[in-house]
């Protein structure tokens, strides 16, 4: 996609979401100048799958804009991870939660986190199941450096961006649930659902944050993985 694209999607999109909605961009794969144009254009939160790609891009961009973790974070990772991003979406363990609480103790950073819910019940997705996501949420409470403040869920990728309503009712249905639930330091504030071709359904049923890319940058080139 030509910069100018990627100036007017990123334009367009900010216009259409409603109040209270908060844009990131999925820029797995895209290209420091991509970013940089998409930054410009308006967008403040960058989101990434991978930890040293987002190392690599941040060396360029620095903290002009917030950075979110939206994929599965490996624990062996988590000390370099805790340092680079402002929020974590895609807490799925009480392993991992314990693991970014020790590495936020070490730096005094408090981490905002949100809880990946394997909303569609798949084995080869990461997340935990919509029935189990309040233990999960009980059990890490109370760590002193961790702030639970809502969900986050896949939904499939591909397909009927229609299916994956289902996913974002299952997911906003706990969402709702937990918000009256008053488990101390937990506050259900966002609810990360949909990508490219669901964000619209997402908000719909109650997403206020969408992670967007392909819509935003364009299909991905070939070339780079």
């Amino acid at each position: 996609m030509h910069f100018n694209s990627i100036n007017e999607s990123v334009s367009e999109i900010r216009n259409s979401l409603p109040a209270g909605v908060l844009l990131v961009a999925a820029a797995k794969t895209r290209s420091p100048e991509e970013v940089q144009v998409a930054i410009h254009a308006g967008i403040k939160i960058l989101g990434y799958n991978y930890l040293q790609e987002a190392e690599q891009i941040y060396q360029i961009i620095g903290n002009k804009v917030q950075w979110h973790m939206i994929g599965h974070l490996q624990r062996n990772k988590v000390k370099n991870a805790v340092d680079l991003f402002d929020m974590i979406e895609t807490i799925d363990s009480v392993k991992l939660a314990e693991e970014v609480n020790k590495r936020c103790v070490a730096i005094n950073k408090i981490m905002p986190v949100l809880i990946e819910i394997n909303s569609g019940k798949e084995l080869n997705k990461t997340g935990v199941l919509p029935e189990d996501v309040d233990k999960l949420i009980m059990e890490i409470s109370s760590l002193p450096n961790l702030r639970v403040q809502g969900l986050m869920t896949m939904g499939p990728r591909f397909g009927n961006p229609e299916d994956a309503r289902l996913y974002f009712k299952a997911t906003k249905f706990a969402f709702d649930r937990l918000s009256k639930a008053g488990i101390p330091n937990v506050e259900m504030r966002y609810l990360s659902m949909g990508m490219s071709n669901s964000y619209k359904i997402a908000i719909e049923e109650g997403a206020n944050i969408v992670r967007v890319g392909t819509k935003l940058f364009g299909e991905r080139s070939c070339q780079r993985h």
